[in-house]
């Protein structure tokens, strides 16, 4: 597990998403003392503000990408389709 904040960044989406998971599967089978569980869910709640991001910055760049294709004006990425 990265322990610090510049080890989270460094963390791949995929390698977070899936540490997320884990926690999740751990959580809902209630095998661990409260304690556990508690700082499972406080690691959970940063890996999901790590992936949240690297979802923001992957939108970002595709915005990016169609303004520069267009050449015209900035399309978001619609995320409601």
């Amino acid at each position: 597990m990265a322990e610090n904040k510049a080890e989270m960044e460094k963390m791949g989406f995929e390698v977070a998403l899936k540490e997320l998971e884990e926690i999740t599967k751990r959580l809902e089978a209630g095998d661990v003392s409260l304690e556990d569980s508690i700082g499972l869910y406080e690691r959970g709640a940063k890996l999901k503000a790590h992936c949240e991001e690297k979802l923001k910055s992957a939108q970002m760049r595709v915005d990016q990408i169609v303004e520069t294709q267009n050449g015209i004006a900035l399309e978001p990425f619609e995320t409601n389709k």
